[in-house]
């Protein structure tokens, strides 16, 4: 089948390696104009341009992309994976077989921009892959195929990406295949107890302040789940201190809430508004900046977290 390919970051990319080793000729791959580096103003160009050049596949940047885009090209079907663009009905309409999405939840639950992150921040335990046939609404269109995979008290948004990542390009695969046969069979999205319709809004960076009045569980959610981007933070002090990975325990305390209750080589104790989390990969912004450890803190850290210290939201 001739496929044109949409997607800009890793997560789409991955899917690219897999229908590039596949039998299917990827005729066109559309992704975003590159954007300016976190360091300097050069230029950086996408995973997927990155992928696609390695190939030398025909790569097209449009700001917002037309069908007129679409028509040098000998398509059947085209393939969307986290393109961040919204398609118009015109290109929804130009491949023969129409254009199809793999989106990172079973929907309809987490329909929109960041259903990773939404997951893990509401404590779902399962979520999947959904290949659906796209239409002009948001991620509402019949369901093709499905992939579940469990989501652990240990995962970050960057691990559950990751299990999506290995089980999405098997059931995409199975899907075109199923298309170009015509044996497809769609599905019609619907409300359940366990899917319901939940939108995940785009994820801002002032929601990753923690909220020490919080549970131990749902601040220990924020800091997996913003991991590794925006990444969770508190103050401590006039330091602005990252938190990459953190477990509830609990333990429980009559401290102020954001209070350092313990360190051990285990990690940094802190009291929540019920429990407390252990926070085992803090980054304080002082020497090299790296992450660390309990035993770290203890043992090249101990004068700024300790037990007393307090963590504030400014």
């Amino acid at each position: 089948m001739n496929i044109a390919f949409a997607g800009t970051p890793a997560f789409a990319a991955g899917h690219l390696a897999a229908l590039i080793a596949s039998h299917h000729d990827i005729r066109l791959v559309i992704t975003q104009p590159d954007k300016p580096g976190k360091r300097g103003k050069k230029l950086v160009p996408s995973n997927v341009k990155k992928l696609a050049l390695e190939h030398d596949i025909e790569v097209i940047q449009p700001e917002k992309l037309t069908a007129a885009d679409l028509e040098a090209y000998d398509i059947d079907l085209m393939v969307v994976v986290a393109y961040g663009q919204i398609l118009r009905q015109p290109v929804l309409e130009y491949p023969p077989l129409g254009c199809i999405n793999v989106h990172a939840s079973v929907l309809p639950r987490w329909r929109g921009a960041a259903p990773i992150q939404r997951a893990i921040l509401a404590g779902d335990t399962a979520s999947g892959v959904t290949i659906i046939q796209m239409d002009a609404g948001l991620d509402t269109g019949d369901m093709l195929g499905i992939a579940d995979v469990s989501i652990t008290d240990s995962d970050t948004s960057q691990s559950l990406e990751a299990k999506l990542l290995g089980a999405g390009p098997g059931v995409l695969l199975t899907v075109i295949d199923q298309l170009a046969a015509g044996t497809a069979k769609p599905v019609a999205q619907a409300d359940g107890d366990t899917y319901a319709t939940i939108y995940a809004k785009k994820i801002t960076k002032e929601e990753a302040l923690i909220n020490w009045q919080a549970s131990a569980h749902e601040v220990a959610r924020q800091i997996r789940g913003f991991n590794p981007d925006p990444v969770a933070y508190s103050f401590l002090g006039d330091m602005r201190v990252k938190f990459w990975m953190a477990k509830a325990s609990a333990k429980s305390s009559s401290a102020t809430p954001g209070t350092v209750l313990e360190v051990t080589k285990d990690g940094v104790s802190i009291a929540c508004g019920d429990g407390a989390i252990t926070c085992n990969a803090m980054q304080l912004p002082v020497g090299k900046g790296s992450v660390l450890t309990g035993q770290d803190i203890l043992n090249a850290r101990a004068d700024l977290v300790h037990p007393g210290a307090l963590f504030t939201a400014n």
